[in-house]
């Protein structure tokens, strides 16, 4: 019996690295979305992301108010106040806000790993207006993302 759980246990490991590699594969070569739950601001459909407009609206407050000074906790706070839900119908966290700053998917690009590649969606925020967060992010003390090119 142990014998036969150790091998079991070997091929799911194998498994594991096959996926893995396959997926580091796709994301080399510029293969489409790569297993991720649906960032908030879009919707999924055939394939492909795209843009819900009443969450679009928020992605844009919240890199505005960034960039004109609120902190991470005042913009959970302010989206908290006003009941506005997160993707899975709870509450902001600083976190979820700063995940939200830092994705380069909401200027048109995937990532996985260390892997950032153009996406066919369309995107919420400007390159210029993503690479400005990076800075202000960096001016905060903060670690920012890399970012973009043009």
């Amino acid at each position: 019996m142990d014998i036969i759980q150790r091998i079991a246990q070997l091929e799911s490991e194998q498994i594991g690295e096959r996926v893995y590699i396959g997926m580091e594969q796709k994301a080399k070569t510029n293969g489409g979305v790569l297993g991720f739950n649906i960032p908030y601001g879009y919707y999924y459909s055939d394939g492909f992301l795209y843009i819900n407009k009443d969450e679009a609206i928020v992605i844009e407050n919240i890199y505005t108010w960034y960039k004109n000074g609120r902190s991470l906790g005042e913009i959970a706070k302010m989206l908290n106040d006003e009941k506005i839900p997160t993707k899975k119908e709870g509450i902001w966290a600083k976190k979820t806000v700063s995940t939200i700053l830092k994705n380069p998917l909401y200027c048109g690009y995937l990532h996985w790993q260390e892997y950032v590649y153009k996406s066919g969606h369309r995107p919420i925020v400007e390159i210029a207006d993503f690479n400005e967060i990076q800075d202000v992010i960096a001016e905060r003390g903060g670690r920012p993302t890399r970012k973009l090119e043009k």
